[in-house]
């Protein structure tokens, strides 16, 4: 396929999941699209706390607002969205930036205008009070869009009452190549002047080359003011700990004794693809001139805080050195060459090797698992599908793309329907709110998710198919009741909602929602109707209105109030008794989502012993019968029988392969007792 085609392929996978998640969401075409890209640029550092909330006025166009977390930088962003695309010449592309700068002469009165529960409100004062600012240093506008730029012509650096503005456009061709890669990630090119003198600490080899650095303080607070966690994607430590807190004994010792902190401070850890050297008369390399794809892989704290001294401190970071380490590695072996320099660099905040594998187990396990659970068939319908997990960005197009033919690529889709992807940051969201973590949710899906991250990289839930149906079956009950606060008006606050309404369902009814029914009967309702019981569907109206009272009343911050774990404590408050027809469709006891291997198995011994010996053989004829079983599958069931006829044990392992066939059998359609 040549790139123009596989371009094409991915403008139409992109138009076609933003109508798909708009339809499903009951959402606007533009703001979809403007969420799905912000959520891209987020998740690779190109923007901080994205907020999309959509503006338009005479002169006046916006679609959200961003800062980052030490409030030194305001983004504004816009967006356009068609299915034709049209390419953008400069005049229209100067009139989008030029709208978006309007808002901040006019926010003032847009904010008078607007009722205080709004998020055009919140908007508002949230931009007012980045301008009141002294310590603001930079605007930055980003524009998002579905269509081409026939222009590389930007506009020029501004400034809003003496503060810079930059420009950043990110059309649909420098999307695709960011997706494309498999990342959120272009990569950071850095000179250095002067160059850094450097020492080659090793000889060049296929895999790597190694040099010693001593890098002026004020040089890495800059850089990280310019990039930001860019800079620090490799970072584990800065994802799992909320970035660019301030470390008070590196501050001390910045401030009042610069001269000793090289000897004090153990430095950073750098990665680069690549790097311009300065060499003497025999070719070696004795200075670093420009590094491309840098990284700081260790090291995160000291240059958040540097920078912190640098921009709020106002001090010059004079007389203040860091060394550095910085390995050369090809970009395909940086991943592993990464895992190791983290897990055994002695740096004064180390990262374990728990911190850093954690990261990657819990989702290629629960990934791994996910795709042999397939859920029951939809009424009328024989094929089997699943619920498709995204642990990677782009990981469904990928599969997709894998299908060369027309009607492959329909089986992948059939199997694996567009509107049953989820991912990472919305396992997180689900997860918490059973957890009891509504406020959590409420501070945004990247925040929310470093909450989840740090307590399955504590407490590592066992990963199996039960553990992965009822964080399904959680997505389901998210669903249901995020059309619920949609249609009872929740607007802006839907999300804050949502999220309450529904912990306080779990907390409520003490966690005895029946998660293992609603991930069998998902196959009773319509493709677009809430896959919850009608009885669960009007407890939630009963329970959304109540709540909405609470988070609208908490303040004049809605989502604000929404954050605080005071808002939790007073949604627990709500009189409100399970009502009767919900109350006989509950589990007797609590239902655990994280397990440990005693529980699970114990768990699958009762299980295992709930199916009689007649029912293994008869679940094994009628695969045999109706192919609706896997070979795989059958041996399964085959063995099982096998065992129980000898009297030989049945180990855990071969028990939950035939569960699991005899589950499949089930939803497929295997009756143990027919009349």
């Amino acid at each position: 396929m040549s790139s123009k085609e596989d371009f094409e392929n991915y403008a139409a996978q992109l138009t076609g999941e933003v109508f798909e998640t708009a339809s499903d969401n009951g959402e606007s075409q533009r703001d979809v699209f403007a969420q799905r890209i912000l959520d891209l640029l987020h998740e690779g550092g190109f923007v901080n706390n994205p907020k999309v909330e959509y503006l338009e006025k005479p002169g006046t166009l916006l679609h959200g607002y961003g800062y980052t977390d030490d409030g030194l930088v305001l983004e504004l962003y816009t967006s356009a969205f068609s299915y034709d695309r049209p390419r953008l010449n400069k005049g229209l592309l100067d009139r989008y930036f030029r709208r978006a700068i309007a808002f901040l002469k006019k926010a003032e009165k847009i904010k008078a205008a607007s009722d205080p529960k709004t998020g055009i409100y919140r908007m508002c004062e949230v931009v007012l009070a980045a301008l009141e600012n002294p310590d603001l240093t930079r605007i930055r506008v980003f524009f998002v869009t579905s269509s081409s730029s026939g222009t590389s012509s930007m506009p020029e650096p501004s400034d809003f009452n003496g503060v810079p503005v930059e420009y950043h456009l990110y059309d649909l061709p420098r999307i695709y190549k960011m997706e494309k890669a498999g990342i959120a990630s272009e990569q950071i090119e850095v000179k250095l002047d002067p160059p850094l003198p450097c020492l080659p600490a090793q000889a060049n080899d296929d895999d790597h080359s190694v040099y010693l650095a001593v890098l002026p303080g004020r040089v890495l607070a800059e850089l990280y003011d310019e990039y930001r966690t860019r800079l620090l994607q490799l970072n584990v430590r800065a994802f799992l700990q909320a970035r660019g807190k301030v470390n008070k004994g590196i501050r001390d010792t910045a401030i009042q004794h610069p001269a000793w902190f090289l000897a004090y401070n153990n430095g950073i850890t750098a990665t680069a693809s690549d790097a311009d050297f300065e060499r003497d008369e025999s070719g070696r390399e004795i200075a670093i001139a420009s590094l491309i794809d840098l990284q700081i892989v260790n090291g995160g704290q000291t240059t958040a805080t540097l920078h912190h001294v640098l921009s709020k401190e106002k001090n010059t970071l004079e007389g203040v050195d860091v060394q550095m380490k910085l390995t050369l590695v090809p970009p395909d072996k940086r991943s592993k060459v990464v895992r190791k320099i983290s897990e055994y660099s002695n740096t004064q905040n180390r990262v374990s090797q728990v911190d850093f594998s954690s990261n990657d187990k819990f989702h290629v396990k629960f990934e791994a698992v996910s795709r042999n659970v397939w859920a029951p068939p939809a009424r009328n319908s024989l094929l089997d599908t699943r619920w498709f997990y995204v642990r990677t960005r782009g990981a469904y197009e990928v599969e997709l793309n894998k299908n060369t033919t027309t009607a492959t690529r329909r089986k992948f889709k059939a199997e694996n329907p567009p509107a049953q992807k989820f991912d990472k940051t919305e396992l997180a969201k689900y997860v918490n709110c059973w957890m009891g973590k509504p406020y959590k949710v409420a501070l945004g899906a990247q925040k929310n998710f470093v909450d989840f991250q740090a307590h399955v990289t504590e407490y590592p839930p066992l990963i199996d198919a039960i553990y992965v149906q009822r964080t399904i079956a959680l997505k389901m009950l998210f669903t249901a009741v995020d059309s619920v606060a949609r249609a009872q008006g929740a607007g802006s606050n839907k999300s804050a909602v949502t999220a309450y309404t529904m912990a306080l369902l779990c907390h409520a009814t003490g966690h005895r929602i029946d998660l293992d029914r609603i991930w069998r009967e998902q196959a009773n309702y319509g493709e677009k109707d809430p896959k919850v019981s009608p009885a669960l569907l009007e407890a939630i109206k009963s329970l959304c209105s109540p709540v909405m009272k609470v988070i609208l009343n908490g303040g004049s911050h809605p989502i604000e109030w929404a954050k605080r774990p005071e808002c939790w404590t007073k949604v627990q408050e709500i009189d409100w008794k399970v009502p009767t027809a919900l109350e006989s469709e509950l589990s007797p006891t609590m239902l655990k989502l994280e397990r440990d291997e005693a529980e699970a198995s114990e768990d699958l011994s009762q299980r295992f012993q709930g199916v009689a010996a007649d029912d293994w053989q008869s679940a094994y004829e009628w695969g045999q019968e109706t192919g609706r079983l896997e070979l795989v599958e059958l041996a399964a069931l085959d063995t099982v029988v096998n065992l129980l006829e000898s009297g030989e044990a049945v180990s855990d392992t071969r028990a939950l392969r035939a569960l699991e066939a005899y589950d499949k059998a089930l939803q497929a359609g295997f009756d143990p007792d027919p009349e």
